[in-house]
């Protein structure tokens, strides 16, 4: 079993789940998923039922991090509407048994798929995966806030505006080494932010294949998980993270595509992706997209820092990878720029 990073007693998280759960008996097993670097997150048995449980790091965090209960929030918002998501069972005050806030959720049958390039699936089947990634992201954005009692989930105001500032002193809170490439990009990001032209829409923050669950045989997303990040925003925040994403190389903790003949894996274009996404939407394709690609990356970069400074300070939920991402936060920054420069053309 994995090393639990919560100090806790065995019967009394038992019996605190027992009387939270109606369909929980006893506490048999609890066992941390061996991936993930934020919110540690277990599979939880009792007799012939499994849950998720997923908690806040022990230890001291920066200011917005790991806040489950604004994950716990946007899932159970999200349970009636058209995107698929776990069902949400309990959220814990601070005080819980293991130490930190918590939540738990529905444990769903299916896949989740750490390489975008999907090389252990057919050709046909991954254009089929793309598509329904692209247009699970659009029915999300099609989602009213309003409608599901989250019209309140984010502050009003230009998206990106509070972003850049957000993630700037997210950046600037956890930096160890000055990387002139991303000090430019943090300037020109602050100088280039569009106006916000698209109603604010309920946002993922980390839209990716691996943070999305697919049915057993692959013919559609059952889950999308991980809503750490999420608020109310611009949706091509969401979308421009996703095309980052895939052009990233097809190594390291978040594998891209970048090198590879997308054509012949039956993957789509970014081009394509984006107008299966915005088909679905109805929307026309998006413009300041070298805004949009640099900002996800400068972005990323953030999240990478954030997570070698819990390292560094001994937070970390899973110190896995940190070396590699000390030479990804460069690099990051080095794209940032370049795709402000390039206006985001791959």
């Amino acid at each position: 079993m994995t090393k639990l990073l919560h100090t806790f007693d065995h019967a009394e998280l038992g019996a605190y789940l027992a009387v939270q759960l109606p369909t929980f008996d006893r506490l048999d097993t609890i066992e941390r998923f061996s991936d993930g670097q934020s919110n540690p997150t277990y599979k939880v048995t009792s007799g012939d039922r499994a849950y998720v449980l997923r908690a806040k790091p022990m230890g001291n965090l920066l200011p917005s991090a790991h806040q489950v209960a604004r994950e716990f929030r946007v899932m159970q918002a999200l349970a009636d509407t058209p995107l698929p998501v776990p069902a949400m069972h309990h959220l814990s005050d601070d005080d819980s048994p293991l130490g930190t806030q918590f939540y738990v959720m529905e444990m769903l049958d299916g896949n989740v798929h750490w390489d975008p390039a999907l090389p252990d699936i057919d050709q046909s089947t991954r254009g089929g995966m793309c598509r329904a990634m692209a247009e699970t992201l659009a029915t999300l954005h099609m989602v009213d806030p309003d409608a599901v009692g989250l019209g309140d989930y984010g502050p009003p105001g230009n998206y990106f505006d509070r972003q850049v500032g957000r993630w700037t002193k997210q950046y600037r809170a956890a930096e160890t080494d000055k990387i002139a490439d991303l000090d430019w990009v943090i300037d020109w990001l602050g100088a280039n932010i569009p106006a916000d032209t698209d109603k604010a829409r309920i946002v993922h923050g980390d839209y990716r294949m691996d943070n999305m669950m697919f049915a057993p045989d692959n013919s559609a997303v059952i889950g999308v998980l991980d809503w750490e990040l999420s608020t109310l925003g611009h949706p091509m925040a969401d979308l421009a993270y996703q095309c980052m994403c895939l052009r990233l190389p097809n190594q390291g903790l978040v594998k891209g595509l970048a090198g590879m003949d997308r054509a012949a894996l039956g993957i789509p274009s970014e081009e394509d992706y984006v107008a299966i996404y915005c088909a679905k939407r109805g929307v026309a394709p998006p413009e300041a997209w070298g805004f949009f690609i640099a900002f996800a990356y400068f972005r990323l970069a953030a999240i990478l820092q954030g997570v070698i400074k819990r390292a560094i300070d001994g937070n970390a939920s899973n110190p896995r990878g940190i070396e590699a991402m000390k030479a990804a936060v460069p690099m990051l920054g080095w794209a940032a720029k370049d795709a402000a420069r390039r206006n985001g053309q791959a």
